[in-house]
């Protein structure tokens, strides 16, 4: 892929950023990959890939997958996520429990601050798991 397609650098080193920041390239990042995810699969029906990728990226599920990350973060990584995780968004969730809109911040958050940071090859590893996790291949 052309790297000049995201030539836009954050304005401030990714540990500086507000966590909220960082939950909101996160939250693009994840969405991007789990439909990139989803078109490698046969079925293209629309409706069918949003019922599909709701189900991955709800905060449900990611505040699961974040769970299940928590033992396997290094000690920067555990701090970003408890930054994401205490940030106040000044907004109520709507489909869920603000318990669980925290973690799925905290979860976006992760995923911001290691694509700014250039960790690709991290935040692949991490992602992947979330394939497996659904089943994937």
């Amino acid at each position: 892929m052309d790297s000049s397609l995201f030539a836009f650098p954050p304005s401030k080193a990714p540990g500086l950023m507000p966590p909220l920041a960082l939950a909101y390239i996160g939250d693009a990042i994840y969405e991007m990959y789990v439909r990139q995810y989803l078109l490698s699969l046969p079925n293209h029906r629309p409706n069918q890939l949003h019922k599909q990728a709701s189900k991955i990226v709800s905060a449900k599920a990611q505040a699961k997958l974040l769970t299940e990350w928590l033992p396997l973060l290094d000690e920067d990584e555990l701090d970003i996520v408890k930054r994401g995780r205490n940030a106040k968004s000044g907004s109520a969730p709507k489909n869920t429990d603000i318990l669980e809109y925290r973690h799925s911040t905290a979860f976006e958050c992760l995923i911001g601050y290691l694509y700014y940071q250039q960790k690709y090859d991290r935040l692949k590893r991490l992602l992947d798991q979330v394939i497996e996790e659904v089943g994937g291949r």
